[in-house]
């Protein structure tokens, strides 16, 4: 059974909403999944995931939310290879925010790849501005890649 660890950013709660249904979706195709509350780095790399999952939104201007930037910066600073790893990211964002829209889901993205990641497909993108419910573009999004 492979193992997915899943990271997650929030400031109102959308992107962790996103991820109960995920763990859920995941559970039911064999996955193991596990969400990490918070996120730290010793426990993410103890669990030995097969893949990496971050669903985050985007705060401020651009910024990763308070949440998950503690994860992040670890994850930075302390530059844990994923060789052999996949990963996968999907931003929550506004696009009337213009250059900020999804910042912080392309600051992990870009970051996981320079980990030596392997992307299971290019960022999901779910813009506020079109989506009511972001799980409705989300878990038909999950379901195609895993």
């Amino acid at each position: 059974m492979q193992k997915i660890a899943i990271m997650v950013g929030s400031v109102y709660g959308g992107a962790e909403y996103v991820a109960e249904q995920a763990v859920e979706l995941l559970s039911k195709k064999g996955y193991q999944a596990r969400w990490f509350q918070p996120p730290e780095l010793d426990a993410v790399q103890a669990f030995a995931a097969d893949c990496w999952l971050v669903i985050t939104s985007t705060t401020g201007q651009g910024d990763i939310p308070d949440n998950l930037f503690p994860f992040y910066a670890d994850c930075r600073d302390r530059f844990p290879l994923l060789t052999g790893k996949q990963f996968a990211v999907i931003g929550l964002g506004d696009s009337s925010y213009g250059d900020t829209f999804c910042a912080a889901g392309r600051q992990w993205f870009e970051l996981l790849t320079e980990l030596q990641g392997n992307p299971k497909a290019d960022m999901l993108e779910i813009d506020a501005g079109e989506t009511l419910q972001a799980e409705d573009v989300a878990l038909p999004w999950l379901a195609e890649q895993f």
